[in-house]
């Protein structure tokens, strides 16, 4: 405890805040107060405001056409087994499926064609630290990041090799095969025309990815592929040199991590320059054909294919229009009772400023 003399001591480093006005707490201040002739408008406001957008909202989300198809436990073509089965059973195996289904309505526009997955949990803190930045940039190095442990390296013919690209976010690249065939005469049963381009981010193509200079398989020679790859990075495309390596997009698009475990990622786009799908994807019936290679059924997890349009907001997602609904229903019904309550039960706002002590309580 000081002592008087050491208070009074000039040498002694007083702990009193400064003498302002912010440290000793002296700034004007303005407190609101809050009365119905505030509240009640806000409320009315936010109603008014929040219905027609959540309609809105509800409005594009029903102009989006959109047909699943859960394929995780298609059977395997001639065979009496799944396909999740069979490749558990043989590793590696090629297992196909075939699943027809049909489009009762025209899917008008841009036609999109995703895959789907839940129970996955791309968001895991490991797992979206595993890759090596630097080396998706088309900096090789035979000493990748440590992040990528313990896919940074495989042995081949004995040897250890640097992979490429490393981490298990590319280890566990998606490999399903997915075609729709239409069975349609008038179409002779042709494949519908898909685009592997265009499904990337345009920032992410430009800045994030990069190929190493020169050859490809000259540039990779020394590199393997990751273990659970059924081609080496350059061969990711082969109808489309300019898809390889690193810049491959379905490379690009499953490296971009989903927040939550179920998602869906854009797989093709469909080629509306050919004739037949100028105007988009007509009604009738159809097969998917999936050359089923990625193992889901281990972790509870399912598999779908979606063929979906757009409309002026993106994809189908009717979460937020209800939830702007019942917002502003909710701000609406809330500003009438209180509206009620205030008109039967309220004091005059100068009655509650002028509160005192002796104000009898009522």
């Amino acid at each position: 405890m000081a002592t008087s003399s050491d208070t009074s001591d000039p040498n002694v480093k007083s702990r009193r805040p400064a003498e302002s006005a912010f440290k000793q707490q002296r700034l004007p201040a303005w407190q609101p107060i809050l009365t119905a002739g505030t509240v009640l408008p806000t409320f009315f406001v936010i109603g008014i405001a929040f219905i027609p957008v959540g309609i809105g909202l509800l409005y594009f989300s029903d102009e989006v056409k959109e047909h699943v198809i859960d394929y995780t436990h298609c059977m395997k073509e001639d065979e009496n087994i799944t396909c999740a089965d069979y490749i558990k059973q043989n590793f590696m195996a090629a297992c196909t499926c075939r699943l027809e289904f049909n489009l009762t309505e025209d899917f008008k526009g841009d036609v999109y064609f995703y895959y789907g997955l839940s129970n996955y949990y791309q968001n895991h803190r490991r797992y979206v630290k595993s890759r090596d930045d630097n080396q998706l940039l088309g900096r090789l190095s035979m000493t990748p990041s440590t992040d990528c442990e313990p896919f940074a390296y495989a042995d081949v013919d004995g040897k250890r090799k640097p992979v490429a690209p490393c981490g298990a976010i590319a280890n566990s690249l998606f490999n399903d095969t997915l075609t729709v065939q239409s069975l349609e005469p008038i179409r002779q049963y042709a494949d519908v025309p898909v685009l592997r381009t265009g499904i990337a981010w345009d920032s992410d193509k430009s800045i994030k990815f990069r190929n190493p200079s020169g050859d490809l398989q000259t540039a990779f020679a020394n590199f393997s592929k990751p273990v659970n790859w059924r081609v080496n990075v350059w061969e990711l495309d082969p109808e489309n040199p300019d898809n390889n390596g690193f810049q491959n997009e379905d490379l690009i698009v499953w490296m971009r991590t989903a927040a939550l475990p179920t998602f869906r990622k854009l797989y093709r786009r469909v080629d509306h320059s050919k004739e037949g799908y100028f105007n988009g994807l007509a009604k009738g019936a159809y097969m998917l054909s999936v050359e089923y290679n990625y193992p889901v059924t281990d972790f509870d997890g399912t598999k779908s294919f979606v063929i979906s349009t757009t409309s002026l907001l993106g994809g189908k997602n009717p979460f937020l229009g209800v939830a702007y609904v019942v917002v502003g229903t909710l701000c609406l019904l809330l500003g009438i009772v209180l509206l009620v309550i205030h008109v039967r039960c309220s004091k005059s706002t100068t009655e509650m400023i002028n509160v005192n002590p002796r104000t009898p309580y009522s």
